[in-house]
């Protein structure tokens, strides 16, 4: 079996906990964190794409955004390896995070993710990159909450039925 733990800065460790309870001694781990390539976008575009001028050289700032993102997220996974307790591949990638994360279960069995959205039952538990994950993934999907479960009083009300007047 083949296993890619999505680990974020937010749910990493809920992530890596079930992990620890679901995989098999003999899984092939991989922790994943992928950087979003539109901070540093935004960072480095602002005031070079007003009114369509020309891009400028890439400034230093950009640069040394680049470097801590990088170390935080050799931080995090190294933080993730030693609470998993176990050898694994450590796999930090930029970019769209949902599509990173999908095109890095590529191969894999089992994709361990956590909710990303609201903290109450329902579709709107997942957020849009957890979303497109889910339906895009070509694997086994687990979705763990970050915390612990919302209770079943969070679930909306039904809609009412056609032709109730609420009498």
């Amino acid at each position: 079996m083949r296993a890619v733990i999505w680990i974020s800065e937010e749910t990493w460790m809920p992530c890596v906990r079930h992990a620890q309870e679901l995989l098999p001694a003999r899984a092939e781990v991989t922790l994943l964190h992928v950087a979003p390539s539109d901070v540093e976008e935004l960072a480095a575009g602002g005031p070079a794409g007003l009114l369509g001028r020309r891009r400028p050289p890439r400034p230093p700032h950009e640069r040394d955004l680049r470097a801590v993102s990088d170390a935080e997220a050799r931080q995090i996974l190294e933080a993730a390896r030693d609470l998993l307790g176990r050898d694994c591949a450590l796999a930090a990638r930029r970019g769209r995070v949902e599509r990173e994360v999908v095109a890095a279960c590529a191969d894999a069995d089992l994709l361990v993710a956590a909710r990303d959205g609201a903290r109450k039952l329902g579709p709107k538990s997942l957020g849009p990159r957890a979303r497109f994950i889910v339906d895009h993934a070509p694997c086994t999907v687990v979705l763990v909450w970050p915390e612990d479960p919302p209770g079943i009083d969070t679930i909306p009300p039904p809609p009412p039925h056609r032709g109730d007047t609420g009498h």
